[in-house]
């Protein structure tokens, strides 16, 4: 539906908002960037900055505002959104049989932990995807905070409580830190059976350095004189080094009971629990495919609910 550079809507002439235009806001707000709406939109830069422009004439004031290398919507950009979803939903109803639910269809864009992305994340989107071949799941495994500047994802999941403004925060669930050693390392130098005994055994962990997660970051204070040994800003390199028997390992339990060389330690004294939770701009909850892929992980999260607990049975 939308136009060419070179079109000049007549509502526009009219001092009415463009429902191409409209389209084009939609784009932005949901991607807070002009590159990726023209891509989905199979139009140029110069098209959505053109038309933006032409879209804040016909309203009277700025609806977008530069936040970065980004671009977040104004309290006015909000409320035009609204129509913009509007016009989106009418045009997207005329496709399909009559009576018949409409296909979710599009790009949901996913940022999340290694292991959350692969035993949480990926089983959701392969659900989505098989009921709606038209969406498409794009993951960036990342530890980070929660940015401040959602231009480049549609979903975020942190460890701990974010900060955050202009987007909503949703608490999936908590998830259990243990400590594990192989089978080999435990053989060869024992088998630690209080808190005091850890300082003799090297730890497995993230690069202290490296480390921007409070609350992974002070996971470790229940032995703060042991050693590192193998560490890595990837979880996966955790576990396989852990079980290449370079130390102890402090390990998201749904990941460690995975492997049956692995035996956890200390069970009852290091149980550290963490909370994952989910970040997402208003508007693009909205979207349904997006709503989809946050259902489904939910979903997830509650049928794993005891492997993330490092509970059995």
């Amino acid at each position: 539906m939308v136009r060419s550079a070179g079109h000049v809507c007549k509502n526009a002439d009219m001092g009415l908002p463009s429902a191409d235009d409209l389209l084009i806001l939609l784009a932005v707000g949901r991607t807070g960037r002009y590159v990726t709406a023209a891509e989905a939109l199979g139009v140029n830069h110069t098209t959505i900055s053109r038309r933006i422009a032409a879209l804040e004439q016909a309203v009277g004031t700025r609806v977008l505002t530069r936040v970065g290398s980004g671009w977040e919507l104004t309290d006015r950009g909000r409320e035009v959104l609204t129509a913009a979803e509007a016009v989106e939903a009418a045009v997207r109803s005329l496709g399909g049989a009559a009576g018949q639910p409409r296909a979710l269809e599009g790009v949901v864009r996913i940022s999340a932990t290694d292991g959350f992305s692969a035993y949480i994340a990926t089983p959701a989107a392969a659900d989505v995807q098989r009921r709606h071949p038209g969406v498409s799941v794009e993951i960036v495994a990342a530890i980070r905070r929660a940015s401040q500047q959602r231009s480049s994802v549609d979903i975020e999941v942190v460890v701990g409580e974010p900060t955050v403004h202009r987007a909503q925060a949703i608490r999936l669930g908590d998830y259990c830190l243990g400590l594990y050693g192989c089978t080999g390392y435990l053989a060869e130098h024992g088998t630690p059976t209080r808190l005091d005994e850890l300082s003799e055994h090297p730890l497995v962990y993230f690069i202290d350095s490296m480390l921007q997660v409070d609350d992974l970051d002070h996971a470790t204070s229940f032995a703060p004189h042991m050693r590192q040994s193998v560490s890595s800003t990837n979880v996966f390199v955790h576990v396989e080094a852990t079980r290449a028997a370079a130390g102890l390992g402090l390990l998201p339990c749904f990941m460690a009971d995975r492997h049956d060389d692995l035996v956890r330690v200390l069970p009852d004294a290091v149980a550290v629990q963490l909370t994952y939770w989910l970040v997402t701009r208003a508007e693009t909850l909205r979207r349904p495919e997006v709503a989809a892929i946050i259902d489904a992980i939910r979903d997830r999260m509650a049928a794993q609910r005891n492997a993330l607990l490092g509970r059995h049975g």
